[in-house]
């Protein structure tokens, strides 16, 4: 017997050589779930936000069974639908991941959907005035307006969102002197919107590459209260060619708050821009904060208590759930169907009969 406690050992020493830890596999459950909980954590999943109003940032979702679109060209159809909605009125149903917008209302059973009511709550306006579209609910995105991923295409690039209209854009298609992605930028803003809000190029200070870029002189456009001009932060210079630009990480507290500046914001519907709250980053970590205690801490809690053959068996097992999982959830990827719980209790209720099946290993003597 002592033989074959040697020989497993054996075993176990090759296969720790040749399979990941299970720190690796806990680092990997734990990066999972940190940008599952960064989308979808700030927001509601138990109850429709049409009470709350125009909330401030929340996941959204388009359904293309309830309103089928294939072109952007009538705005007024379009419609969003909450988290909570996307599970309950919407299971089954072909959906568009919207990532975050903000400021919007759920639409889920106002006149849009016909006579598909909410299953939270019956009444509702007819629509919301407030909300703003864009092509990204009809999964197009860029100004290639272009799926993502787009089954067309092989070429792999980063998609990055534009903080003031919310579309996204490949990289290669952002008219940028950057020829990567520049680290550690805090937001960017698409060159559709910099040459909009021509005052944004004003603050070159701001802008990653262009910090110590020579700019034209001239007035500042918006005419300031008097009592407030000298405390305007506004730079009277701006540079004159149109690009997308990556704005520094604390962009947005440089922003000049003077009344002129605050009204000008107010005229172009950009307020929001002097809201630290109102980014995706505060967003995701108030995401990532609202659990506490992750899987990897109570992982690596129970790792310790586990011996090396131990170890190495809940590995194997890691590993055939992972690859039976990716088999299970590509079915929803070719369909476009989101996964319900009531999926993933079938999915693991198979993994467990499955396992009752195996023949069960011999017992070692201690």
């Amino acid at each position: 017997m002592a033989s074959d406690l040697n020989e497993r050992q054996q075993e176990v020493d090759e296969d720790m050589e040749e399979v990941v830890t299970m720190v690796d596999v806990l680092q990997e459950e734990q990066d999972l779930e940190e940008d599952t909980k960064a989308v979808l954590g700030a927001s509601d999943a138990q109850n429709c936000t049409y009470n709350k109003g125009y909330v401030k940032r929340q996941a959204l979702y388009a359904c293309m069974t309830c309103i089928p679109q294939t072109e952007e060209d009538d705005l007024g159809q379009l419609a969003g639908v909450c988290l909570a909605c996307s599970y309950k009125c919407h299971e089954g149903h072909t959906l568009i991941e919207l990532y975050t917008k903000r400021n919007f209302r759920c639409d889920c059973g106002n006149s849009k959907f016909g006579s598909k009511k909410c299953s939270f709550i019956d009444e509702k306006d007819e629509c919301n005035e407030n909300n703003v579209y864009n092509q990204n609910f009809v999964g197009l995105y860029c100004i290639c307006k272009r799926p993502y991923p787009d089954p067309e295409s092989n070429v792999s690039d980063e998609m990055i969102q534009c903080t003031i209209c919310e579309d996204w854009y490949h990289f290669r298609h952002l008219e940028t002197n950057e020829k990567t992605v520049p680290e550690n930028y805090g937001e960017m803003v698409c060159q559709c919107c910099m040459d909009k809000y021509q005052f944004l190029k004003q603050y070159s200070s701001m802008i990653i590459g262009y910090e110590n870029k020579k700019v034209q002189d001239e007035n500042v456009e918006v005419e300031k209260v008097e009592e407030h001009e000298k405390d305007c932060k506004l730079p009277n210079g701006k540079i004159e060619e149109n690009f997308a630009a990556f704005m520094v990480s604390n962009w947005r507290q440089q922003l000049c708050r003077c009344a002129g500046c605050i009204e000008m914001y107010e005229v172009h519907g950009v307020e929001f821009i002097i809201d630290e709250e109102d980014s995706v980053q505060f967003y995701e970590e108030k995401g990532k904060a609202s659990q506490m205690t992750s899987q990897y801490e109570a992982g690596m809690e129970a790792l310790s208590s586990l011996e090396r053959v131990q170890q190495v068996e809940a590995i194997a097992e890691y590993n055939d759930m992972k690859n039976h999982l990716k088999e299970y959830l590509q079915k929803f990827v070719d369909n476009k169907k989101i996964v319900r719980e009531e999926d993933i209790r079938e999915f693991f209720s198979s993994m467990s009969a499955r396992k009752r099946q195996r023949v069960d290993l011999p017992s070692f003597c201690r």
